[in-house]
């Protein structure tokens, strides 16, 4: 068995040379979940923040993955609270966005734990719960492990918890700067050229 790590597209890789940026008077928070993951977000994540402190939630800016059936309800739910949102059902240019945020929560697929990892940011991450072998959630433990991030399953994912996880980070900028330290760590860049080596070396070229 040889390890390669996951390949990451070329936007990935450029947006990996984006240093974190320790956040002050701000906090971007980016919040996706992928086509089976986008409509917990929506149930979840407004709710959380507006259990958040006031002082919490004048630092936020959100830019939130929605499915379309979710898309109003949850910009209104923002636009009542106050806060700044960017909301639509789907980002192009997702890696630039993983650049520029201070904190990401999301589901813990392969490629999305390969890319959190490559670029180096912190992240509360949300297995997909009914897969057969867990592989969501072993993703996710071992960004967890590394220091890089917070793992919490489906059914701990409530308003309340989320909620104070943001209050303890939005608190502790240091704390989410040795977590993109963490995840940087965890991550491997030349995944491609890896797994590119090995094919020529079994060829025999």
């Amino acid at each position: 068995i040889a390890f390669t790590g996951n390949p990451i597209r070329p936007a990935v890789l450029e947006a990996a040379k984006t240093p974190y940026a320790v956040p002050t008077d701000e906090l971007n928070l980016l919040v996706f979940g992928g086509s089976q993951g986008a409509h917990v977000m929506a149930e979840i994540v407004p709710p959380a923040i507006a259990l958040a402190s006031p002082e919490t939630r004048a630092k936020l800016r959100v830019v939130q993955q929605a499915r379309a059936e979710d898309l109003q309800e949850v910009k209104a739910t923002y636009s009542k609270l106050g806060v700044e949102a960017e909301c639509a059902p789907f980002f192009t240019d997702l890696p630039a966005r993983l650049a520029a945020a201070h904190l990401i929560i999301s589901r813990s697929g392969a490629s999305t734990v390969a890319e959190l990892s490559a670029i180096g940011r912190p992240a509360i991450m949300v297995p997909l719960p009914h897969a057969l072998d867990q592989d969501q959630f072993a993703n996710a433990g071992l960004l967890a492990e590394a220091g890089g991030g917070i793992r919490l399953v489906q059914r701990d994912f409530t308003p309340e918890r989320l909620a104070s996880e943001l209050e303890a980070l939005a608190a502790d900028p240091p704390r989410l700067e040795k977590m993109a330290a963490a995840a940087k760590s965890a991550g491997t860049l030349d995944a491609a050229e890896r797994l590119a080596d090995l094919v020529l070396q079994a060829a025999g070229l």
